[in-house]
């Protein structure tokens, strides 16, 4: 199928609710059991107050398909590392792991609807993001719960290396870079 899907930054309220809506319906609370490893899930719930603050420091990457946001790449800058605290842990790794200097931006979270899976649009998502971010930052760093193998598959094929696994709670988390 040859979708025209749209990349870009979220300039709405209405794209953050959408955003919002995607994220719940992929929470690894609501994914079906047997979805968790072929589907994958998203860990983080963000209310709408940050992700609109966060918005704001630096857009999110959407991609779009007749106006709806069937995809999103959440950006997070070092400001908001006190923000959200199942994050926070993830700051402290990235400090001990990278040099001082490394200006990066981290990708809080990223989801592409069910419908629209294996289609590119994860590949989109990065890519857009890379293309913006590339005058302004050096590297994306994100985290990935080794329990979602889709999500780790699908960001070694796009290029991203391990930094760093360490345990955070009950779970082993692989924290990734991609140089840009």
């Amino acid at each position: 199928m040859n979708l025209n899907i749209a990349y870009c930054k979220a300039t709405c309220d209405e794209e953050l609710h959408q955003i919002l809506e995607l994220q719940n319906i992929n929470l690894l609370s609501n994914v079906p059991e047997n979805e968790k490893q072929t589907e994958g899930f998203v860990t983080v719930h963000h209310d709408f107050d940050v992700l609109k603050a966060m918005n704001n420091d630096c857009a999110h990457t959407i991609a779009k398909y007749n106006n709806k946001v069937i995809g999103y790449a959440l950006s997070m800058t070092k400001a908001f590392r006190e923000d959200v605290d199942i994050l926070k842990p993830m700051f402290q790794q990235i400090d001990m792991v990278t040099k001082p200097n490394l200006n990066y931006i981290v990708m809080g979270q990223i989801c592409v609807d069910k419908n629209y899976r294996g289609q590119g649009v994860f590949r989109g998502l990065y890519k857009h993001m890379k293309d913006t971010f590339q005058n302004r930052f050096n590297a994306i760093i994100t985290l990935i719960d080794v329990k979602n193998v889709r999500s780790i598959n699908a960001h070694k094929a796009i290029g991203f290396k391990l930094l760093k696994n360490f345990p955070q709670g009950d779970k082993s988390l692989d924290l990734v870079i991609l140089e840009i």
